[in-house]
């Protein structure tokens, strides 16, 4: 059996949070794959050249969910690895926990079919995959403290 060839790939992507008469929400949008079937996850991509982390951040959630965002602060990162043809990649994606201020939900690109906003409550069973889930419960500890923006007062809904 042939080896396969080993590689890295960075991405970087966002915890878009909101604050909703119910508590915090945040962003997830479903997407069809081949080998998946359906998935839903958080918006991230690759850099485009010459980006630095927190401006491929900032270009994917906007391209993938419609919505202008801005970074509250860099939060975790998590590591998989996956097969894609003969080579098996080690990816990091890095996080930014984010609050929208603009844009519109409906203007998501083409790699989301479907793009909306949930409850932390609901993460557990709506997110595909593992690494996910137990990111989004770690943001969920963070959205609730009083320094984060919106929290302590729940200051109205903003776009989505």
């Amino acid at each position: 059996m042939a080896r396969l060839r080993q590689a890295t790939a960075t991405s970087a992507g966002g915890i878009v949070i909101r604050f909703a008469g119910d508590g915090p929400q945040f962003v997830v949008g479903r997407r069809r794959r081949e080998r998946d079937g359906v998935t839903w996850t958080l918006p991230k991509g690759t850099p485009d050249k010459g980006e630095v982390t927190e401006e491929t951040a900032l270009r994917e959630v906007r391209e993938e969910t419609g919505l202008e965002v801005r970074i509250v602060r860099p939060f975790d990162s998590i590591h998989y690895t996956f097969n894609q043809g003969r080579t098996r990649i080690s990816k990091t994606v890095h996080y930014f926990l984010m609050v929208p201020t603009g844009g519109d939900l409906e203007r998501h690109d083409h790699e989301f079919d479907e793009v909306r906003w949930i409850g932390f409550d609901e993460a557990a069973k709506l997110l595909t995959f593992e690494t996910e889930r137990a990111l989004v419960a770690r943001a969920a500890a963070v959205a609730t403290e009083d320094s984060f923006p919106g929290a302590a007062g729940l200051e109205g809904s903003p776009p989505g």
